[in-house]
This record gives C-alpha cells, sequence and structure tokens, in this order.
C-alpha cells in the first residue's frame, strides 16, 4: 500500500476551529454497511441497541503548552529570549521530553521561567526534543501547570487561532480522569451527562479504559510505503475489571465499539485468541488494511486527516472504498473536520 492510497482533496473551510454546542449536537454520519444516513449525535440513543457496550478512553489532557523567558548573562550583558515548550511525556528519571521553540536558544542547564511558581531547566536533548527537569513535581506541579498552561491544540487548529480559556473544558472530554495525554480522544468530546443518562436508560453499557494520547498521533507520514512508517508509543491501561466486562458482551452476542481510534488501538493491543486481556503498559500498533479485529465490532469517530494513519485505521475497518465513499458523502454534505468538528458511526457488515 502506498501513502497516496490513504489521500483525498479536503476544503479548508470544512476544518473545525471550535465544537459544537451542545457538544451532543454536533452531525454524526452513520455508516452501517453499505447504508450511509446522514444524523446528529443525539441519534445514538436510537441507533444503538440494548446491551452494546461503548469503550471509552478516560485519559485526561493536560495543559501542555508553555511560555516562558530564559534570561542569559555574557560579556554582551544581559539577555533574555522568549521560549515556547509543548510537553510530550514524562521520563523515567522524573523529567519530561518536549518540544522547544527555538531550541537553538537553550543551552543545557539554562533555566526557563514560566511563573512566579513554576520554571525549568533543560537537562538535554535528542532526536530533536529537549528534555526538562521542573522545580515542582506531584500536585504541587499540577496545581501550576494549570495555572500558566494553555491546551496542546492540534497544529490545524493552533495555526488558525491560539488557545483560549474555552478550550481548557471543549477539549477535554466529560468523563477525564487520568491525567497524562496532550492530544485528546476527540470522539469523545462529543459526549455530555444527557447523552450519557440517555444511553443508559437505553442499556446501553460503558467501559472504560486508558490511553495517554502522545504528540505522535500528530506526526506525519514520511515513507511512501505504509509499511514501513513507525508508531509512537503510548502508554495505556485495560483493567482487569473492564477486559471481564468487554469479554461478557462479546460473549452475549452484543457488540463493542470503542469510541475513537485510541480505544479502539488499545483494546486491540490488548486483545489475544479473541478475548480482551487486562493490560498496563506501551502500545506502539499500527492498524492499516488486512488487520483482522479480534474486538471491535465498529467504531465511532471524527474525520481524519488525509494520509493519516488514522484514516489507515479507518480503512482497515471499513475497507478503502467504502472509506472513499465515506468521505466523499462527508464533504459533499459539508461535515466539519477532525478535532472539533463532526463524528461518524462506522459499523461494517460485521456489526
Amino acid at each position: 500500500m502506498k501513502l497516496s492510497d490513504f489521500d483525498f482533496d479536503l476544503p479548508e473551510a470544512l476544518i473545525a476551529t471550535r465544537p459544537a454546542r451542545p457538544r451532543s449536537s454536533a452531525r454524526l454520519l452513520l455508516a452501517q454497511g453499505d447504508r450511509i444516513a446522514d444524523q446528529i449525535v443525539t441519534d445514538l440513543v436510537d441507533i444503538l441497541q440494548p446491551g452494546d457496550r461503548l469503550v471509552l478512553n478516560d485519559t485526561k489532557v493536560i495543559p501542555a503548552r508553555l511560555n516562558g523567558t530564559r534570561a542569559r548573562s555574557g560579556e554582551a550583558g544581559d539577555t533574555s529570549a522568549r521560549i515556547e515548550v509543548t510537553l510530550l511525556e514524562p521520563r523515567a528519571d522524573g523529567s519530561w521530553s518536549a518540544l522547544v521553540k527555538p531550541l537553538k536558544k537553550l543551552r543545557d542547564g539554562e533555566v526557563v521561567v514560566f511563573s512566579a511558581d513554576l520554571s525549568a531547566t533543560m537537562t538535554g536533548r535528542g532526536d530533536g526534543q529537549a528534555y526538562l527537569q521542573f522545580n515542582l513535581t506531584g500536585d504541587d506541579f499540577d496545581a501550576a501547570l494549570n495555572a500558566v498552561g494553555a491546551m496542546p491544540l492540534p497544529p490545524y487548529i493552533a495555526a488558525k487561532r491560539a488557545a483560549d480559556a474555552a478550550d481548557m473544558d471543549d477539549y477535554q472530554t466529560y468523563w477525564a480522569k487520568h491525567a497524562g495525554a496532550v492530544a485528546a480522544p476527540t470522539a469523545s468530546l462529543h459526549f455530555d451527562g444527557p447523552l450519557l443518562q440517555a444511553l443508559a436508560a437505553r442499556g446501553v453499557t460503558m467501559s472504560y479504559v486508558t490511553l495517554h494520547v502522545g504528540a505522535g498521533t500528530f506526526l506525519p507520514v514520511k515513507v511512501d510505503d505504509v509499511s514501513e512508517h513507525k508508531m509512537h508509543a503510548e502508554w495505556g491501561e485495560v483493567t482487569a475489571t473492564a477486559a471481564a466486562q468487554i469479554n461478557a458482551t462479546k460473549a452475549a452476542g452484543k457488540r463493542v465499539i470503542p469510541v475513537g481510534t485510541t480505544a479502539l488501538r488499545l483494546i486491540e493491543s490488548a486483545a489475544k485468541g479473541g478475548q480482551l486481556q487486562p493490560w498496563t503498559g506501551p502500545t506502539d500498533i499500527f492498524i492499516t488494511p488486512g488487520f483482522t479485529f479480534q474486538i471491535a465490532d465498529g467504531l465511532m469517530t471524527n474525520f481524519h486527516l488525509p494520509k493519516s494513519t488514522l484514516m489507515m485505521l479507518v480503512s482497515a475497518l471499513m475497507g478503502m472504498d467504502r472509506i472513499k465513499a465515506i468521505y466523499a458523502h462527508a464533504i459533499a454534505e459539508r461535515y466539519r473536520f477532525f478535532s472539533y468538528g463532526d463524528a461518524s458511526l462506522l459499523l461494517p457488515d460485521r456489526a
């Protein structure tokens, strides 16, 4: 398979920069077998059946984008530089890997001050990333980060506008619990309290798993032969309780439908012999056409970037020709794309 197999033309105007309000009023493209229907997210109450199980990612996005100042003294006098930092992931030694702009303005051992309370020392660099040791840890670090950090909006939104106070809520799921993601599981952004209550009354069940979405989710595929692409690893957990719930749903002949590609990738990583196993650790699973799904019977997801690994994933689920038809319909009907855009519910023939 070639990278060009997953390309399509997307009008710039269809890239959403703000979410629908309320969340559950977003449009929903239902693709079930050969059928396509234009609906809204609240219609899930009618589309899903009693006994169906949604798998939800309960990661919590941290306000990982920071702006600070580096001061330096030298023979030419005191100088300073503005430094932008985007945290990527914590390291085993307690430091963080981060993207620093401009990296050339920061030397090992220098300190970046973000506020009166929060600063970080650069301890090293590698693979275009910087390693930062913060002056605070634990709850103190979390409080300082929440006070001065901004939500790390995806590049295609950040290029159009800066993050603001509204994003602190908009770019976080209703059930966010375990802090550690630097990107949101965006299909989940369409859910709110009333919708969850209505689904529960319908008899739709839910299980929670955790996958801390990393900045690697936005990395472009740079190889023409997609089999040569290496996925960025992300940390995830499937508890024994969640595994048992999902296996029971499968045993009862009901559908397991992950909400978001992150939840799908995690449960397929933890599958063995058609059963979901408890899991804790990193996954770099790369799902492309030809993949055999063991757990997922469908997927609720947003509309993805051309030539992205997520386009490859949905093509694996629905078939390449089918996905091309679905996306052509979405563009013709002017669905809103990407993180703050509309949703799709993909149910292949087997579902």
